[in-house]
């Protein structure tokens, strides 16, 4: 397969992509910023793929994360933007700072990495980004205007990609992902005046009755980064119960 670089790798969606990728038979460099999380990850990986740990937010972390990835795995093929931070607050409430740091991650550090990595991956003829994005990409869920921001950014990333570097030989697509049981979301639930009550909101509001799991998801991208989706670009794969749909 190659070489795939996956972002917010210790848990999740992240952990899930990087070792469904490692079975498909990618070299994965599994990329966070809690060590311990990331021996365990490193330890489900085995020769497979490595840990590398980042805090994509620093100033040039996201081309030197492409470049230690060069010099240990020899190429840059895939490269998966999951790492976000969420935070939740209305226009009304939303501080400087707290857009800021949600920016430096979500988009800021999503952009220059795929910027990084594209400039790699044309030296060799192509590759993929595959840039992780929400269901709040698509249609606004209520307080949380930064978040869904940041989401709809990568939508336009995914797209401008597409469009300015098929002749290198390189595609994106974004994954858009409906509620999915992550540490994350186990924690919003938990944090709720009523957890059942909240639990069973979140899977009513789609169809199918029921949140994701970071497998499904995972699924998703191993697809779009293989060979059998190479006329697929500069296009959204949803995977959300139906929740865009209604």
């Amino acid at each position: 397969m190659g070489v795939a670089i996956v972002t917010g790798a210790t848990s999740g969606i992240g952990r899930a992509a990087a070792t469904a990728l490692a079975d498909d038979g990618w070299q994965v460099f599994g990329a966070g910023r809690d060590a311990a999380r990331g021996a365990e990850l490193a330890s489900e990986l085995g020769d497979r793929g490595e840990f590398v740990e980042v805090d994509l937010a620093e100033p040039g972390a996201p081309q030197r994360l492409v470049d230690d990835t060069l010099e240990r795995g020899g190429s840059v093929d895939l490269l998966v933007n999951n790492a976000a931070v969420y935070s939740r607050q209305t226009v009304a409430d939303l501080t400087e700072d707290a857009y800021d740091d949600l920016m430096a991650v979500n988009v800021r550090a999503a952009v220059l990495l795929a910027g990084a990595a594209v400039r790699a991956m044309r030296e060799r003829g192509g590759g993929t980004v595959v840039n992780v994005s929400s269901e709040a990409g698509l249609v606004a869920v209520p307080g949380q205007v930064a978040y869904n921001v940041s989401k709809a950014a990568l939508v336009m990333l995914t797209k401008s990609i597409a469009i300015d570097h098929a002749d290198d030989g390189v595609r994106a697509i974004t994954i858009c992902p409906g509620t999915t049981r992550t540490p994350l979301v186990d924690a919003a639930i938990a944090a709720a005046a009523d957890p059942a009550a909240h639990e069973r909101e979140l899977q009513t509001r789609r169809p199918l009755g029921r949140l994701g799991r970071p497998e499904e998801i995972a699924a998703a991208i191993v697809f779009v980064a293989g060979g059998d989706a190479a006329f697929m670009t500069g296009t959204e794969v949803v995977v959300d119960g139906g929740y865009t749909a209604a």
